[in-house]
């Protein structure tokens, strides 16, 4: 060891930071709405919902834990058992999905999933889901919420981040002014959100395209109103057209990093399971 390396005898010694305990919530599906031509919301509840423990945060996201098929679990099942006592292969396998809404005092949470036919895995599921149909969960994470401070706020997104942007535009003040951009697929899929009127809504569609290809969110944002003061921004989705967001954000609109939430929901071509493990790749880096 070098003299770099020593610890001064005064320098204070951190305590390991506790780790927040995993809680599973095993739920069943209440009830199924069809919000628009691609996307579904699923309304979950049961007694374990006396576990949620809620975010302050309009983001609120949670871990769905969907079981493998064929795959004979001792019930009542336990996710974090079986990853102790059963192969890998036999490990839930999990996707993450904002929460659109909470209400305590029903012990109800809703979840919006998009449909993409017979692809994929949640969305799938979501479109067979039957009332008392199981969903496991765990505890849910999540940071955003509009900064009060900001003169006003700036959303852009696409279907995967449209309801952690329709509970942003929920959670403002009436007084509230900025400008949301949501792409979706076409006019289909336009859902009716509550927002403050001095918050300008525009939907713009890919119409085929995919996300590769697709620049309608970039252009809706580059060209749209630019209002003065101070812009708090979240803008999510798609993992590169996000890093093409953050450059015309940071570098070229010259944001600091703490006036933009930014992040990859998903990435184009990869199943979540890549996405997940590339976030630790350079590829995966969005700040």
């Amino acid at each position: 060891m070098t003299p770099a390396d020593t610890v001064p005898a005064e320098a204070p010694i951190r305590a390991p930071r506790p780790q927040r305990p995993r809680v599973q919530l095993t739920l069943q599906v209440l009830r199924k709405e069809q919000l628009s031509s691609h996307m579904v919301r699923i309304i979950v509840g049961g007694p374990d919902m006396a576990k949620f423990e809620a975010k302050d945060a309009t983001d609120m996201y949670v871990k769905i834990h969907f079981l493998n098929p064929g795959v004979d679990y001792a019930e009542p099942v336990d996710i974090f058992a079986i990853r102790d006592t059963m192969p890998a292969e036999h490990w839930s396998v999990t996707r993450t999905y904002t929460l659109r809404w909470v209400d305590v005092a029903a012990q109800e949470i809703a979840i919006d999933f998009v449909l993409h036919g017979d692809s994929g895995l949640a969305g799938p599921w979501a479109a067979a889901a039957q009332p008392g149909d199981r969903i496991i969960v765990t505890n849910p994470g999540g940071a955003y919420k509009p900064n009060p401070d900001a003169d006003w706020h700036l959303f852009a997104g696409d279907e995967a981040a449209l309801p952690a942007i329709a509970a942003s535009l929920e959670a403002l003040p009436s007084d509230a002014r900025g400008q949301a951009y949501i792409e979706v697929e076409d006019a289909a899929d336009i859902q009716p959100l509550v927002k403050p009127d001095g918050v300008e809504l525009s939907w713009v569609f890919r119409n085929g395209a995919t996300p590769d290809k697709s620049t309608v969110l970039l252009d809706a944002v580059a060209n749209g109103v630019w209002l003065d003061g101070t812009v708090h921004a979240f803008v999510h989705g798609e993992r590169e057209y996000m890093k093409a967001l953050r450059d015309l954000l940071i570098k070229q609109r010259g944001l600091d990093r703490s006036q933009v939430s930014l992040s990859g929901y998903w990435a184009y071509g990869r199943t979540e399971d890549n996405f997940q493990a590339e976030k630790k790749e350079p590829i995966g880096k969005i700040l």
